[in-house]
């Protein structure tokens, strides 16, 4: 317990220091290498598993998937004598998501040719690969694109991640003193239903501190910070089921008293790309009138 409180002293002001005043390329490069241990831990889950993926050809794709969405949020303006205004987005718009999908699929294809693995290997190898890009780097990533977003960024990300802090922390003290009855004890027996209802109503009172902050509607962050809520206990969830598969308690342990990176940002991960969507389609809804 020591141990955890003393590394989430120094890593939580920290983090908020780096969100609030970095500038965002140096978000987006901590951010890239935060979800590649990520990723390096999830593959080390996957070899445990008997299921080795391709680790160097899918960092690589992973660096790809941050730097193209660090992109998409630059662009060039350009006014012509006219008053015709044109914004154009970085490099044109040729690197895209797809492309570097798409870059992963043939490489990949093209490993196995290469190397001439066994069929029994070769689609295990490709299926964990493809897993760590589409469950750890690219929703992460997400964090990139909401600290992109015009005037209330920063904001976005402090609210991302404080709802997964004071969920995490209120379910921890609440699962402990108040636990009773479980919430999946084939994935992680210590997780009780008390502890999450704990977790959501600690990430609903984020959600109502910061839309007085931020002078947003508070219905909208609530339902907001609801739903992100949510999808990051599936992702705590999802992260157990990969730990028991891989019959370990922590994904690694580069952070003393919280196990390894994965472990620390499993919830951010589902919730992040959340609340990026919800933002999308509830954003002409956000400021408050």
């Amino acid at each position: 317990m020591i141990a955890r409180i003393v590394t989430a002293l120094i890593l939580l002001p920290t983090v908020v220091a780096l969100v609030w005043y970095g500038p965002p390329a140096l978000l987006a490069g901590i951010a890239a290498i935060v979800a590649i241990l990520a990723l390096i831990e999830f593959l080390k889950l996957g070899e445990l598993s008997a299921m080795r993926g391709f680790q160097n050809w899918t960092i690589c794709c992973a660096a790809g998937i941050f730097g193209v969405q660090y992109a998409a949020g630059l662009s060039s303006v350009h006014t012509f004598d006219s008053g015709v205004t044109l914004n154009r987005p970085f490099f044109g718009g040729v690197f895209s998501l797809d492309l570097v999908l798409i870059v992963f699929l043939l490489g990949s294809a093209a490993i196995v040719l290469g190397m001439k693995r066994p069929l029994h290997e070769s689609l295990p190898a490709i299926g964990t690969s493809s897993a760590g890009l589409l469950f750890v780097a690219l929703p992460f990533s997400y964090l990139v694109r909401l600290d992109e977003v015009e005037t209330r960024g920063r904001q976005l990300v402090l609210f991302t991640l404080c709802l997964v802090w004071a969920g995490d922390i209120v379910a921890f003290f609440v699962g402990r003193s108040f636990g009773r009855v479980k919430l999946a004890p084939a994935l992680s027996p210590k997780k009780t239903w008390e502890g999450a209802v704990g977790n959501v109503v600690a990430s609903l009172a984020v959600g109502y501190g910061f839309a007085r902050w931020m002078q947003a509607d508070v219905l909208t962050m609530l339902l907001i910070a609801g739903a992100a809520n949510i999808a990051g206990q599936a992702g705590d969830l999802l992260e157990s089921s990969y730990k028991r598969g891989a019959s370990v308690k922590d994904s690694g342990g580069l952070l003393p008293g919280h196990g390894g990176m994965l472990d620390r940002v499993d919830a951010l991960i589902l919730a992040a790309p959340v609340v990026w969507a919800l933002f999308q389609f509830l954003g002409t809804r956000l400021i408050a009138s």
